[in-house]
């Protein structure tokens, strides 16, 4: 599905995301309709990818259920498997990125010469993909559209973007529910390596939304290897959406302005599907089957299933 356009009675707000499209129900309720469409650099590449809809969905509601004793979450239901239905919070404005390893964008800054990412020192002496001594976290701003923009801890407090109190809470909840991630990961022979947390309020109860642990908010090594690759110098088996992002790089698009997003052939659209599907079975030991529903079957079923929440 490369887009919904569903009319669901009690409508009250629309936004369409990079990925997911999400309806609020009287402003009590957002149904989470999450696409086919894949997004590098920020920037909505030209063509979907089957079933990456069904897996970001899937992976998240088996996440998040398996953390709600950590945090409460906003998922009421799961009507369809790309469709997941919650609670309207009040989102906090920041996304709080947490790291394990020196890979990506901490890897990119430290090779650069820097040492200091979102207000954060990194230790001297690492190399690619090497563990911090301990998780760090790297908040980013929360853009609608284009970038979203690193901050720090103490320029969030200082902006009022987020309440010391809050922000505090948020740390411990980033920090345990990763944790959690880890040991999941773990028992699956994958290494959590970073993700990316999105919170919500409502009164003064905070939640966990959107999705977490899934591959396109996270980044998962294979345990198996990891140390020889490490003491040879060699790049991490991964799974996660960097591998599209080295790609548009390797094709000169890195979401700059003026570059133009390379042509993406069938073969590369199918494998890219297969990391999809390749990731969903391995952090979750579940077999992947492909659900086909027309999106006139998909709206009806959601409009069935809001009166009972």
């Amino acid at each position: 599905m490369l887009e919904s356009k569903f009319q669901i009675p009690g409508q009250t707000a629309f936004y369409k995301g990079k990925v997911r499209d999400v309806y609020t129900i009287n402003d009590k309720l957002m149904v989470m309709v999450v696409s086919d469409r894949i997004s590098a650099f920020d920037v909505v590449l030209p063509r979907p990818i089957p079933y990456k809809g069904q897996v970001l969905n899937q992976v998240a509601s088996i996440m998040l259920e398996a953390t709600k004793d950590i945090v409460p979450n906003w998922v009421k239901a799961v009507p369809l498997p790309n469709v997941t239905i919650g609670l309207k919070c009040e989102s906090f404005p920041v996304e709080m990125v947490v790291r394990g390893n020196l890979t990506g964008h901490a890897w990119r800054t430290y090779k650069s010469g820097k040492r200091e990412l979102c207000g954060v020192t990194m230790p001297e002496g690492l190399k690619e993909n090497d563990f911090f001594p301990s998780p760090i976290i790297t908040p980013t701003t929360k853009a609608h559209e284009g970038h979203d923009e690193d901050i720090s801890r103490e320029e969030i407090i200082a902006k009022g973007l987020v309440s010391r109190e809050d922000y505090e809470q948020l740390e411990k909840y980033t920090l345990a529910l990763f944790e959690r991630g880890k040991e999941m990961a773990a028992k699956r022979g994958l290494i959590l390596v970073d993700t990316k947390y999105e919170f919500g309020k409502i009164g003064d109860t905070i939640y966990v939304i959107d999705e977490i642990h899934t591959p396109d908010s996270s980044r998962y090594f294979y345990a198996e290897g990891y140390e020889e690759k490490q003491q040879a110098g060699q790049p991490q088996k991964q799974l996660s959406k960097e591998f599209v992002r080295q790609w548009l790089m390797e094709n000169g698009f890195q979401g700059k302005d003026g570059q133009q997003v390379p042509a993406m052939s069938d073969e590369f659209v199918a494998s890219v599907s297969e990391r999809y599907i390749e990731l969903f079975e391995s952090i979750t030991g579940q077999q992947f089957v492909k659900e086909d529903v027309s999106k006139a079957d998909a709206e009806k079923k959601i409009i069935e299933t809001l009166p009972k929440l």
